[in-house]
């Protein structure tokens, strides 16, 4: 299957109909965070993703293969976004406050409101449904060991004291941004969220 568009073959004209994919995952990680796998329905999802039923079902067979997918690009693009952050910035410590501050940014306002597909999927689906549940916890893995990475390039560098306990401290900071992406939704402030991201950066002085 192509990752950029997916074809439909309509009968009233016999030839293949082309729709972007990707933005059709946009769409419906849209309805996931906001709703919850369980409370989206079909319904919602294909009228976000602006396709019919059948379209959508031939695509990603049923509503967990939307989620899944949702849920890869998702990952995808934030780790893309992250990256684009974190590019300018040299020593570890401003690494780790790019890398911070950018889910202070995620974790106001709208895009707050969304909330984060990861974090959503950990209390929603994680539970129920074995593949979901492996991907939530290599996400959860990754970002611990990406915050541990930060940590260790700033203590090599100079920026992040060597007394900073890099697991337990990693771990520290993986539990408040997605915290972060949870309180986002109950509608936050800007600035407290910022704040919030200055006080973590005591945790590595």
């Amino acid at each position: 299957m192509n990752a950029t568009t997916l074809h439909e073959k309509t009968r009233s004209r016999g030839r293949p109909r082309e729709f972007d994919a990707e933005a059709a995952l946009d769409a419906a990680l849209r309805v996931f965070s906001e709703r919850g796998y369980h409370a989206a329905s079909i319904s919602e999802l294909t009228e976000a993703m602006g396709l019919a039923a059948g379209s959508v079902y031939k695509a990603f067979g049923d509503k967990r293969g939307i989620f899944l997918a949702a849920f890869d690009r998702y990952r995808a693009v934030r780790r893309g976004l992250l990256d684009a952050r974190l590019a300018d910035a040299e020593r570890g410590r401003d690494k780790l406050h790019a890398l911070i501050t950018f889910f202070a940014g995620s974790s106001h306002g709208e895009i707050g409101r969304q909330g984060c597909l990861v974090v959503g999927s950990a209390g929603d689906l994680a539970l129920f449904d074995e593949e979901a549940a492996e991907r939530v916890a290599t996400a959860f893995i990754t970002d611990e060991a990406f915050l541990a990475d930060l940590i260790r390039l700033g203590q090599s560098d100079g920026s992040i004291s060597s007394d900073v306990d890099v697991s337990a401290t990693s771990l520290a900071l993986l539990c408040l941004t997605k915290g972060m992406r949870v309180i986002g939704k109950t509608g936050r402030s800007g600035e407290e969220v910022a704040a919030a991201a200055e006080a973590a950066m005591k945790l590595v002085t």
